[in-house]
Parts: C-alpha cells; sequence; structure tokens
C-alpha cells in the first residue's frame, strides 16, 4: 500500500525535481504547476501522427529498443527469474532487481540497464462484464530502464535519453505529454516520486524516482511501460489483432489472455499446484474455455512460446506446454 511521507529527504528531493527536468528537457518543454501536481507538455505538440507503413516485427522491435537503450548508457541485461518468492509470488516489475539496494540497504542489485522483463499481473483494468479492457494483459513484457543513481541530475538525463529512444522509433516529443504529483509516496523502506508519460491520449508508462527512506545516498530509478503498448501505441493498430495475430478471432480473448499467461508460465517450470506460483498457473489454466479448446492449444501455444523465446531461454519445450494444458483442461 502507498502513503504519503514527509520525510526531510522526500521533500528536499521533490524541491529540486522541476529544476532538474527544465535542464534535462529544454527550452521546448512547456511546465505548469498546481501544488505539488505538474505537467510538461511540448511547444510543438498538435502535429498529427502517422505510423509506420510497415509495423516491425516483435523482434525487430525488440532489438530496436536494445540498441537505442545501448546508445543512451544502459545496455541489456538479463531477465529476472520468472518465479520469484518474496513479497510476491511472482515477479511482477523489472523494479524488483533493485531490492537489494533499494529494500536491504546494499550497495547492489540484481540487475541493471535496459531490461525486457515478462510479467504475469491479475491487475489489469477490466469492463462491467469482468473482460480485461484494451490495453490490458495478464501477462506482457516489462520494458524497463532499471538504474542506481548518485546524483537527481541523472534522473534528469534518463528521462531525456527515453524521449531519445522514443525518437528512434519513430515516437516524437511532440507527441508526448508528461504528469505527476510531486509528493512523495511511501511502501515499507522505499520512498518515490512518479511521472507518468502519455503518447497523445494513451497512457504509456512512467518513470519513478526511489530512494532508501531518509537515504538519499541510495536513489535509484525505475522507467517503464510494456511492449505491447508501446507496441499499440506506435502502430495504432486493434489491440487484439496486435497481441494475437491469426488466432485474434479464433477463441474469446479470455482464453487467448489464460492460454498466453499459461504458456510463459509452464515454459518456465512453474507446474500446476494446489499452492504458491503453481497454484497461479492452475488457475490461469482455469480460465481457457474448454469448448473453445477441443482440438487442443498446441498451435496457439506453439505461436506465444516463440514470443515469449525473444526474452530468454525457456526451460519446458512447447509440446510438453502443451500437454500439460490439455491435460488440466481434459483430464
Amino acid at each position: 500500500m502507498l502513503t504519503a511521507t514527509t520525510t526531510a529527504t522526500g521533500e528536499a528531493l521533490a524541491a529540486r525535481i522541476p529544476a532538474v527536468l527544465r535542464a534535462a528537457l529544454g527550452p521546448h518543454w512547456e511546465f505548469t504547476a498546481d501544488g505539488p501536481r505538474i505537467a510538461m507538455r511540448h511547444s510543438h505538440r498538435g502535429t498529427p501522427y502517422r505510423p509506420p507503413r510497415r509495423p516491425p516485427s516483435w523482434s525487430e522491435l525488440l532489438h530496436q529498443l536494445e540498441t537505442a537503450f545501448a546508445d543512451v548508457g544502459a545496455p541489456r541485461d538479463a531477465c529476472l527469474p520468472l518465479r520469484w518468492g518474496r513479497e510476491t509470488e511472482l515477479t511482477i516489475s523489472a523494479v524488483q532487481a533493485l531490492d537489494p539496494l533499494l529494500k536491504d540497504g546494499r550497495p547492489q542489485t540484481y540487475r541493471r540497464g535496459f531490461i525486457p522483463q515478462p510479467v504475469v499481473r491479475f491487475t489489469g483494468e477490466r469492463d462491467a462484464n469482468g473482460l480485461l479492457r484494451e490495453g490490458f494483459l495478464t501477462s506482457f513484457v516489462n520494458i524497463s530502464r532499471v538504474q542506481p543513481i548518485e546524483r537527481l541530475d541523472e534522473y534528469g538525463a534518463i528521462l531525456d535519453g527515453w524521449l531519445t529512444v522514443l525518437s528512434r522509433l519513430g515516437i516524437h516529443a511532440r507527441h508526448l505529454s508528461m504528469y505527476g504529483d510531486l509528493s512523495p509516496w511511501q511502501r515499507q523502506q522505499v520512498e518515490g516520486i512518479t511521472l507518468h508519460f502519455r503518447h497523445m491520449d494513451l497512457e504509456l508508462g512512467d518513470i519513478v524516482l526511489l530512494w532508501r527512506v531518509g537515504k538519499s545516498d541510495r536513489m535509484a530509478v525505475d522507467l517503464g511501460t510494456g511492449l505491447e503498448r508501446l507496441a499499440w501505441a506506435r502502430t495504432q493498430r486493434r489491440w487484439h489483432e496486435l497481441i494475437y495475430g491469426r488466432f485474434a478471432q479464433a477463441a474469446p480473448p479470455a482464453t487467448l489472455d489464460a492460454i498466453r499467461t499459461a504458456t510463459l508460465l509452464l515454459s518456465h517450470g512453474i507446474t500446476p499446484a494446489a499452492r504458491g506460483a503453481g497454484g497461479i498457473a492452475r488457475r490461469v489454466i482455469g480460465a481457457i474455455d474448454p469448448d473453445s479448446a477441443r482440438l487442443g492449444v498446441s498451435t496457439v501455444v506453439r505461436d506465444v512460446y516463440d514470443y515469449w523465446s525473444l526474452f530468454g531461454a525457456l526451460r519446458v519445450p512447447w509440446p510438453a506446454v502443451a500437454c500439460v494444458i490439455d491435460g488440466e483442461l481434459f483430464a
């Protein structure tokens, strides 16, 4: 749970952020403030956005991101293990790579730099029928730059570097806006300030300044979005067609989402069980509509498996994944 905090460290850092952002972003950004709330818009906003004529493949988009992040000083690092087992059973964000620094008070991290991290979350927005809204998935790739910093101007430089990365993808600053509340929040040992960014009217992600409570020498930045949401903003394609491709009309979205998530879990060696991470896998498989899977799930599993394999080696081959899902559904 996030709570407001008024520590001297938080107040001091919050007071310096507007000047840091102005220096990093330059004169083309317009700032407005209302108490602790801040908003930033480009002075050349309003020009129409034109998506690329040929949307890149997922592997091409990942390569573009990796190259662009490396060029701004954030080389790619390995993903965290999907089974986490601390505060959460599964990894839910690349920011968990900062746990040693922020939560344990040790001068180290598990990972740093650019991390395309597969995650599982059940917090996606849903409609009145309980179905995930467009733009939300149970499993997706958390595109993050996680970075310890020593000085606050590094925070501004990381945000400026992100604008460079987006520009390399064809998403330019004039189509972006940023906003947030400079009132620090606190969660256990960690304090932070969150700024959100949009591409036109689409919420795209956020950048979070983090520090260990009362310790401004233990600072870090977590800048993140979802790979799928980033592709959605860039291509302007229909959401379900973007995510599921030729299978978009083959089964209900809830079933496709469940197969996608089950494939991620099982391919990482998390097998169905009564509790723990295995209990999550069983719950996910239970969301698959059996009537939509009468002929088996192998074709969809193989397609989704190829996607998840872009982000690291998988432990279980796709035929075994499909067999486990079919076995759970029709046992």
